[in-house]
């Protein structure tokens, strides 16, 4: 060693001579002043198990331990990992345990997955408003997200039964899709009143809901249909991420549809009424849509 540098020393010997550790202690290694000292009094000679070669990294040394995962999520076998090691295995100090590799990368995405879905459902919901003027009508339009993830989970842990990071990107697509279901049958209602003259009430919502009925189901039906083939082909090579986003997708859109037809309408009858009201007045006042009067000269 000089100060903070290391300098690798191999030293090799004939059989008979590595067996007895005392003869190493006593070999006499020159030092710069033209003596001899035995080896046992500069280093530490013993017999024991190691590496045989020593990596270092960030200055400091590293030894790899590599185990793959198989019948169970990633996630949740490093998370047992971590609390059986650190009741088995009491650090000493200057020691630590990383958890690298694919966990560390899928830790990551995840992460940032999160950070897009937050970023992607602000700007869902300011598009909305920017249409709607109505924090109530944007809130019932994304009430039918959750109704959506209701079956995309629920299918998952039937069929996958882990949540990945392929899970995640199907969820945020699956929003998608969700609300742009509610926003054809919200904007209907919306359209009965405007442009038909219909007033609100149950009248109006049932008229409503059974005209955006057939939209709504072929929308879905179109989309779940061309996930079929990725969902019967999930042992396929090259499938591994495309299966957990078709599963994801086909779930929600079972359970966003089916209780999209009966909450949505409930909903928005029961608090929709003044949201309505003001998007109507607004829409009449809006000089975009006055009647413009040409007089004659």
């Amino acid at each position: 060693m000089e100060g903070t540098r290391s300098i690798d020393l191999v030293l090799r010997f004939a059989d008979d001579s590595r067996a007895d550790t005392a003869t190493l202690r006593e070999l006499l290694i020159d030092t710069p002043d033209g003596g001899q000292v035995p080896l046992g009094m500069i280093a530490d000679v013993r017999e024991s198990l190691g590496p045989n070669t020593i990596s270092r990294e960030d200055a400091v040394r590293r030894i790899v331990i590599s185990a793959n995962v198989a019948g169970r999520d990633l996630g949740s076998t490093v998370a047992q990992l971590q609390v059986e090691l650190a009741r088995a295995v009491p650090m000493p100090s200057g020691y630590f345990i990383a958890y690298e590799g694919q966990f560390q990368s899928q830790q990551e995405a995840t992460r940032l997955i999160g950070v897009l879905a937050v970023l992607t459902l602000g700007v869902i919901f300011l598009v909305l408003y920017a249409h709607f003027h109505s924090a109530m009508i944007v809130w019932q339009i994304l009430l039918n997200v959750p109704l959506a993830f209701v079956g995309a989970l629920a299918l998952t842990y039937l069929t996958v039964g882990t949540i990945s990071v392929a899970t995640l990107v199907g969820l945020i697509t699956l929003a998608g899709i969700a609300t742009r279901n509610t926003i054809m049958m919200i904007s209907h209602y919306l359209h009965l009143m405007e442009q038909e003259g219909e007033t609100f009430g149950e009248r109006m919502i049932i008229r409503g809901s059974l005209e955006r009925l057939v939209p709504v189901t072929m929308t879905a039906l179109t989309a779940g249909l061309a996930l079929i083939p990725l969902v019967l082909s999930a042992h396929e090579p090259g499938k591994e991420i495309l299966y957990p986003v078709a599963i994801v997708i086909l779930g929600g859109l079972i359970s966003s549809t089916l209780l999209d037809m009966a909450v949505t309408p409930a909903v928005f009858l029961r608090f929709g009424r003044s949201a309505a009201g003001k998007f109507l007045a607004r829409s009449r006042r809006d000089p975009l849509d006055a009647p413009t009067n040409h007089s004659s000269p």
